[in-house]
């Protein structure tokens, strides 16, 4: 006797860089889902435009945060920060079902106990809750290439496993029934290695320019020691020049402050400090500076451009 196997409805809140190429790799890499995947983003032409990009059928657009609520059982989502995820959450609650019976996996970069206020709030509602950060940049989301970290009860783990690894991602740290703010933790911290490596790779890539040695040795080096790797990403951007030649940031400096933000609360909450990304916020700082200035998006990466310029270098090489 064959025995048919429920799959879950799935909607996704959040179409931004990374948002778009998540929900890209489900609809694309996953037959573990009833279709169409619910797309929801506060800029309906954003939802839309995605929609027809994709395989005709496979996808649906929400008008509304309820309507995507409604028609999922299983919704994902990926916002700004953390007065983006509470509006989020407070929306999915009001739906006429709320969150009953329903699954809500929050990948947003959010304070610790903003993802154990969140988490309380839904299951004392009748839902459930994954604190699910993911550790990788755009282009690592557009190839399945992320590093998922999903914290919560094993059960809501197990029901979001099929879109992990080979789908999302290329690897899953998995904290099944640990507590959501776990997670969060593991983010921030690890978020510091990305602050620490653009500011040491700009640093050195000036003052190779300026010593004589040339940034293209420099990065046959990091390319040889470092090959693969975000270093050898990050150096190909600034040698390339790609790092000022995009429109539109892949990583947008106000959000980069924030994720200093949080780092510097954390290791403040403890009696510590993170010297490095104390520093890499201060760069920051001046790139926004310098994209009011210009007119320019701010991006994270800018950052090369600011120490370049301290350093009596042009901003753009």
């Amino acid at each position: 006797m064959s025995t048919t196997v429920s799959m879950p409805r799935i909607a996704w809140i959040g179409l931004g860089n990374m948002g778009r190429a998540m929900t890209t790799n489900i609809v694309n890499k996953s037959n573990a889902f009833t279709a169409p995947l619910v797309l929801y983003n506060r800029t309906t032409a954003r939802a839309e435009a995605l929609s027809s990009s994709l395989p005709p059928g496979k996808t649906s657009v929400a008008y509304s945060i309820a309507e995507a609520i409604e028609q999922a059982d299983i919704v994902f989502t990926i916002v700004s920060n953390d007065a983006a995820f509470e509006e989020t959450v407070a929306k999915a609650l009001q739906a006429p079902n709320g969150l009953k019976g329903k699954l809500l996996v929050g990948s947003s970069t959010i304070a610790p106990e903003t993802a154990m206020k969140m988490g309380q709030m839904i299951t004392e509602a009748g839902g459930e809750f994954l604190a699910m950060p993911v550790f990788g940049a755009a282009v690592a989301a557009d190839a399945g290439k992320l590093l998922c970290v999903p914290a919560g009860p094993k059960s809501c783990v197990d029901k979001v496993r099929p879109f992990l690894d080979g789908v999302m991602g290329r690897m899953t740290i998995d904290l099944s029934d640990e507590s959501y703010d776990k997670a969060l933790k593991l983010k921030i911290l690890g978020n510091s290695f990305l602050f620490g490596m653009v500011e040491s790779l700009s640093e050195a890539h000036v003052v190779a320019e300026k010593a004589g040695l040339g940034t293209d040795n420099l990065h046959k080096f990091i390319m040889g020691f470092f090959g693969g790797t975000s270093y050898e990403h990050y150096s190909a951007r600034m040698v390339s020049g790609d790092y000022h030649k995009n429109k539109e940031p892949a990583f947008e400096a106000s959000l980069a402050r924030k994720d200093a933000g949080l780092n510097m609360k954390l290791a403040k909450s403890v009696g510590a400090r993170m010297a490095n990304v104390e520093t890499a916020d201060a760069r920051l700082v001046e790139v926004q500076k310098h994209a009011t200035d210009t007119g320019i998006k701010g991006d994270f990466i800018h950052m090369y451009g600011i120490i370049r310029a301290e350093a009596g270098l042009p901003f753009e090489n």
